[in-house]
C-alpha cells in the first residue's frame, strides 16, 4: 500500500473547508493510506470526515514528523508557500501537488490565487493534477454521541481573535430575546471562553447549566450542532460545523469576507451578516466592520431563518450535566 501525505496543519475552520479536497483525493486514491498532517486536537473531526486512514500529529509548520518511507503523493493543502511546500518536499515524496512557488523553480503548479472561496481554492489546486473534487462536498458524518442540548438555539461568543469578536453584550441582547421567544439558549465556547460565555449567558438571563463553553469534546460539539435549531456565532470554526450539518445558522463576518470563508451562497438555511469592510483579522479588538452589525440586524436574521425552517422552541428542557 502506497502512503498519500496530505499538509494541513491549522484550525478547526481551515479542516472543514478543506473536506471537499480530502474527498476528492479518496476517490483518485482509493487504495492509498491517507495520512492527515493536522494538529492532534482535530483528531475527532478529522474520524468524522470518513475519508482519512491516520492522523500525524503536526501542530504547526516545521513540526511535520515523516518517518515512514518515502509517500508516493505529497498534497500541499496548507497554503501558498514556501514553508508549507517545504516540509512536504523534505518527506521525498513521488509526487507533489502544491502552488507554483518562485522558491521551487523546478515544481510546477496553477497559480495561487488570492480571493476565492477556499474549499474552491483546494479543488481548483487538485483540478491542475487531473484530480476531481466537488466543493460542495462539505458534509461530515454525524457523530455516534447524543446532543447535550437537543433543538437548541447555540450561541457561541468567541473566536480566536479579537477583531472576530462582536461585543459580548450584544451577543446576551440576542440570546436574551430568543430565550424570551420560548427558545431553549445554550452557549458554547473553549474552556480558555468560558468567562466569555458566562457573561453572556448571564446577560441573557440564562440559568449556569446553559453555560457548555469548556465542556464539550470536538465531537460532542459536532453533535451539539448538528442537532440544533440555530447557530448565531461569529466567523470562526463552529460556523463550519453548521455548513457541514445543514445547520441554520447566522453567523457575523468582521474584517473578512464572507465569500471567501462563508458557506455556499445557494444554501438559504445560512445567513452570513457583513457591513462589506475589510480589515486585519488578528487585532485584538473588534473591526469596525463587525461593530456596524446591530443587535436588531442579528435578530431580524435569526428570525427569518427560523421561521423558514420551522425550529420549534422547546427552552424547558434541561440541559444535559455529565
Amino acid at each position: 500500500m502506497s502512503d498519500l501525505l496530505v499538509l494541513r496543519a491549522l484550525g478547526i475552520g481551515d479542516l472543514l473547508v478543506a473536506v471537499p479536497a480530502l474527498r476528492g483525493l479518496r476517490r483518485a486514491f482509493p487504495r492509498d493510506r491517507m495520512v492527515l498532517a493536522a494538529p492532534a486536537t482535530l483528531g475527532e473531526l478529522v474520524a468524522l470526515t470518513g475519508v482519512v486512514d491516520e492522523l500525524l500529529p503536526t501542530p504547526e509548520l516545521g513540526a511535520l514528523r515523516w518517518s515512514d518511507p518515502d509517500p508516493a503523493v505529497a498534497v500541499n493543502l496548507h497554503g501558498a508557500g514556501p514553508e508549507s511546500t517545504a516540509d512536504l518536499v523534505a518527506t521525498r515524496p513521488g509526487r507533489l501537488f502544491a502552488h507554483r512557488h518562485e522558491a521551487f523553480p523546478e515544481l510546477a503548479g496553477p497559480s495561487w490565487v488570492e480571493d476565492q472561496p477556499e474549499a474552491r481554492r483546494w479543488c481548483r489546486l487538485l483540478a491542475w493534477y487531473g484530480v476531481d473534487a466537488d466543493p460542495t462536498e462539505l458534509a461530515l458524518t454525524r457523530p455516534a454521541v447524543p446532543s447535550a442540548a437537543p433543538e437548541a438555539v447555540v450561541v457561541h461568543p468567541g473566536a480566536a481573535f479579537g477583531a472576530r469578536r462582536w461585543p459580548p453584550d450584544r451577543f446576551a441582547a440576542v440570546a436574551r430575546r430568543l430565550r424570551e421567544a420560548g427558545y431553549r439558549v445554550v452557549v458554547t465556547g473553549s474552556d480558555a471562553e468560558r468567562a466569555l460565555a458566562e457573561r453572556v449567558a448571564a446577560g441573557a438571563g440564562l440559568p449556569e447549566r446553559a453555560v457548555l463553553a469548556g465542556r464539550l469534546g470536538l465531537s460532542d460539539l459536532a453533535a451539539l450542532v448538528a442537532g440544533a435549531s440555530l447557530l448565531v456565532s461569529n466567523d470562526t470554526g463552529i460556523g463550519h460545523l453548521a455548513t457541514a450539518y445543514g445547520t441554520p445558522s447566522v453567523v457575523l463576518y468582521g474584517p473578512t469576507s464572507p465569500a471567501r470563508w462563508g458557506p455556499p451562497p445557494d444554501r438559504e438555511q445560512h445567513r452570513v451578516l457583513w457591513a462589506g469592510q475589510v480589515g486585519d483579522p488578528f487585532t485584538d479588538e473588534p473591526s469596525a466592520g463587525l461593530l456596524r452589525l446591530t443587535v436588531p440586524d442579528v435578530l431580524e436574521a435569526t428570525a427569518e431563518v427560523l421561521a423558514a425552517t420551522g425550529a420549534r422552541s422547546p427552552a424547558t428542557d434541561a440541559v444535559d450535566q455529565r
